[in-house]
């Protein structure tokens, strides 16, 4: 099979919109539709919604639980809610609305307690779906805390610099965080809009990296693609690439030691970002007692450098 047909799963219809099929947060430009109730899932939702999200819902959710037992327990009478009757009716509702979060959290300061068998099995109820609501909330936050999740920092361009004694497309990437990850691979891909038979159609073609991983990554990584004889970039110009529509696709995979579970990352360069006759910047020093220290924003740092052909990927 010729390598430039193949689909790496994002089809090669193209949309006809200037539009990447990657975003630089690693999300596609993919909406679904036409989904049932059943293909939602609470579980993985209530996991990778943002942190005020997920928040504001539990808290959403405790509140909507009380008033729903405390309605219950108006419904049975506020006489079978000791201490809960007061001069009017909103105090004796949040009196019952208090005792509700007791039974609920199952805090129990027994100012106030239920009377008749009507009342106390709400009270049960009550405590039963208590002690499941927070087991589950707990399980939720525990999922978010301990889901591995990559946090890596690419460079805001990708450049056209000298290397060796031709030249090369390069970006830069740095491990955002303290966690050590080892054995980390990296996929480069080409992307380009090509006319077939009058149609505009996406290509692919998988980049041929100087080194494809690296086995440990504590500082920066420089990712080198030389465009030597068989890259599709050998002898394109700016204007050649913003007229083929040009995209970089990245998929960064590595080995998170304090998971103990592989993580990945995405990102993509437009045309529009490409760099010509740049280099990176050193972004890390050595201190007085020999460490060193890797400055992670500076990952995007760069010094001019002359390509043997201005903007020429030749």
């Amino acid at each position: 099979m010729d390598k430039t047909q193949f689909d790496p799963g994002l089809t090669q219809q193209y949309t006809g919109v200037l539009k990447r099929a990657i975003n630089t947060n690693g999300q596609f430009n993919v909406r679904r539709t036409g989904q049932s109730w059943r293909d939602w899932h609470p579980y993985l939702f209530m996991i990778s919604t943002p942190w005020p999200v997920f928040f504001s819902l539990i808290l959403v959710a405790f509140l909507l639980m009380n008033v729903t037992f405390a309605l219950a327990y108006c419904a049975a009478g506020l006489d079978h809610l000791k201490n809960a009757e007061a001069p009017t009716a909103f105090m004796s509702f949040l009196n019952a609305f208090f005792f509700s979060a007791h039974t609920l959290s199952t805090v129990g300061y027994g100012n106030m307690w239920p009377e008749g068998p009507a009342a106390n099995l709400i009270a049960v109820l009550e405590s039963l779906v208590g002690v499941l609501g927070f087991a589950i909330a707990t399980g939720l936050l525990f999922g978010r805390f301990s889901r591995p999740s990559a946090r890596f920092g690419f460079s805001k361009a990708i450049l056209v610099t000298p290397y060796q004694d031709g030249i090369s497309l390069q970006f830069r990437v740095v491990n955002r965080r303290r966690n050590n990850i080892i054995d980390l691979d990296a996929r480069v891909m080409l992307m380009w809009v090509e006319v077939c038979d009058g149609i505009p159609q996406r290509r692919y073609q998988l980049l041929t990296l100087e080194r494809s991983s690296v086995m440990f990554f504590p500082l920066t990584w420089t990712v080198v693609h030389p465009i030597v004889e068989g890259s599709p970039l050998l002898g394109k110009t700016a204007e050649d690439l913003q007229q083929l529509q040009a995209e970089i696709m990245i998929l960064m995979k590595g080995h998170d030691e304090s998971f103990g579970q592989s993580v990945h990352a995405r990102y993509s360069y437009r045309y529009d970002e490409f760099v010509w006759g740049a280099k990176f910047a050193t972004a890390f020093d050595v201190e007085k007692n020999g460490d060193l220290r890797i400055e992670v924003d500076k990952v995007s740092l760069t010094k001019p450098a002359e390509l043997p052909v201005a903007r020429r990927l030749a």
